[in-house]
């Protein structure tokens, strides 16, 4: 038999606050965490906002000497650790350290030091690059980090697989929980990719939204006049644990996921399936695993990038999988508010999904206001909701067409 997995702790650096009591407080606020690109200029890039992450200072997390050998979207992982591995109350001792692991998605790695170095080395030569590029720039290198600073032996690697980054991450980690080969896993996401190359890139695919003149409300999921994506930035981290050893050491459940769903489109480099056809049978897969009823789904944390051809699917794939109860279960996106994390958008939706079940309250869809009649599911428009959760699922779908989809159980069915 699988063993059990839950969640202990949770750690979040977002555009829409630093901590998890302060990101909450940011997507049930109703306001976006769009604004102009402050990072370099954007003058001349046909999208000129996207969702910061304003005042992080790794020194806060990090020995200041080892957090200027990390590129941002370490220094985003690590501080996320540090928060979920606060919350856990987890005192990782000699013993249990071969059993703890780390494996950490992204989708685009220390993007942000290879432009810098580029620079320098057509305006200074090869001499100029940093020795530390390398381990600054590989995307395994958020858990490398994190094993470093605690001391981890357990399973350590990257997984990359574009926007689906962070759940992929998840899913491998609680498979490795469920068939004993660790006891405790750090897993979630972290990207740091708001920088002049790879948001101009962004820009030239045409998936952003181009509301320079209104950025608060260019994120819009799901409504009819979406126009593409909100690039952000941050991580999501998480600590799943294996339930008879969370127990016997008495640590808080947060949320136990039950149930995961992989699949690949197939499709396209770029866009989705349209009938929506393949994300359905992830959803399907994650309720199958799970081994619970669909009519006790009661709200799906969607992917919703407010793209024109994302949100149609999505719903499409809703409708697929739960026919009548589609209408009956909520499903809300916070991309809305915190705009698109890239590798870290699974494993800071997750995070919204858990507390949404601990809070029985859910985050809404803001920036809703012209229903598309494709897209005719509760999207939680514009305010929080008070809603008792059994079972929920957290969504995500890559570039490459890669999809995965967790389930999880409020501890307390």
């Amino acid at each position: 038999m699988k063993k059990r997995v839950v969640v202990t702790g949770i750690g979040v650096i977002s555009p829409c606050g630093l901590d998890v009591e302060s990101f909450w407080a940011g997507i049930t606020s109703g306001k976006s965490a769009a604004g102009p690109i402050t990072h370099f200029d954007a003058t001349n890039f046909s999208t000129k906002f996207a969702c910061e992450v304003k005042g992080f200072n790794p020194e806060n997390y990090i020995d200041p000497k080892k957090a200027t050998r990390m590129d941002r979207f370490c220094q985003f992982a690590v501080a996320a650790c540090r928060q979920a591995f606060e919350m856990s109350g987890l005192e990782i001792s000699d013993d249990i350290k071969p059993y703890i692991g780390a494996i950490i998605g992204s989708g685009i790695g220390g993007i942000g030091t290879v432009e810098a170095n580029h620079t320098l080395l057509i305006q200074k030569g090869p001499r100029r690059i940093s020795p530390f590029l390398i381990p600054m720039m590989i995307p395994d290198m958020a858990g490398g980090e994190i094993a470093i600073e605690w001391g981890l032996e357990g399973p350590n690697f990257s997984i990359s697989s574009a926007c689906a980054s962070a759940s992929h991450a998840i899913a491998i980690s609680t498979r490795l929980i469920q068939i004993g080969e660790a006891k405790v896993m750090v897993t979630g996401g972290t990207d740091a990719a708001i920088t002049p190359l790879s948001h101009g890139a962004f820009c030239r695919i045409g998936a952003l939204s181009k509301r320079n003149d209104d950025p608060q409300h260019a994120s819009r999921p799901f409504d009819k006049d979406r126009d593409g994506f909100v690039m952000a930035e941050g991580s999501g981290i998480l600590i799943l644990e294996e339930y008879e050893f969370a127990k016997a050491r008495g640590a808080k459940i947060l949320a136990e996921i039950v149930g995961i769903g992989q699949t690949d489109d197939a499709y396209h480099q770029t866009a989705p399936e349209p009938t929506g056809e393949i994300a359905a049978r992830t959803m399907e897969f994650a309720i199958k695993d799970g081994g619970f009823p669909k009519e006790e789904v009661d709200y799906i944390n969607a992917h919703g990038t407010s793209t024109p051809l994302n949100d149609k699917a999505e719903s499409h794939a809703i409708k697929k999988v739960f026919g009548e109860h589609a209408y009956k279960l909520s499903v809300s996106s916070t991309k809305s508010t915190t705009g698109h994390l890239l590798g870290a958008a699974g494993g800071v939706e997750l995070i919204a999904t858990i507390l949404a079940i601990q809070k029985s309250i859910l985050p809404p869809t803001i920036n809703y206001q012209t229903p598309d009649p494709e897209c005719d599911l509760d999207y939680v428009p514009n305010k929080p909701k008070e809603k008792k959760i059994r079972f929920a699922l957290s969504n995500s779908f890559g570039f490459g067409g890669h999809n995965a989809c967790i389930a999880v159980k409020n501890p307390e069915i």
